[in-house]
């Protein structure tokens, strides 16, 4: 997983909407990359929601959300429009961001250890460096813990 200080790897996913969004996109701009494991799912959706309700006050600090997950395009748009999400949603089915960001490995649930994503998240400075990660974030307090550090 990345690290403090760590440069961001450039990507470039497409969103809900089909369009190809870079991390260069917001050069010079706080951008918050959070990943999480799967659309419309009881964690998932607390999390985005959550992040929804404290969006104004997230670029009222000058920092934009970006959301990943291996879900595909046309699952973030129905996940989008059926709880109103205000920012991107971006698809990455080959989980090469995923990896990329060190947000794949070992997880355990219910007693069951298997790979898949890490719900972590990744503030990275407008120089592209990353400033703050939260390796295992718990998605009903995730949002203040994200506007504390901006």
């Amino acid at each position: 997983m990345l690290k403090e200080g760590d440069k961001a790897p450039a990507f470039t996913l497409k969103n809900a909407e089909n369009e190809s969004i870079s991390l260069t996109d917001f050069s010079g701009k706080t951008v918050v990359v959070y990943f999480y494991p799967r659309d419309n799912t009881p964690g998932c959706t607390k999390e985005a929601c959550g992040l929804r309700d404290v969006y104004d006050d997230i670029l009222a600090k000058g920092a934009v959300v970006l959301g990943i997950s291996a879900d595909s395009v046309k699952s973030h748009a129905k996940f989008k429009e059926k709880f109103d999400l205000p920012f991107h949603l971006l698809s990455d089915p080959e989980k090469e961001v995923i990896k990329g960001f060190g947000a794949w490995g070992m997880k355990k649930n219910y007693g069951k250890v298997f790979e898949g994503l890490i719900r972590s998240t990744f503030i990275i400075n407008g120089n592209g460096t990353v400033i703050k990660v939260f390796p295992k974030v718990k998605p009903a307090e995730h949002a203040a813990e994200i506007l504390a550090i901006l």
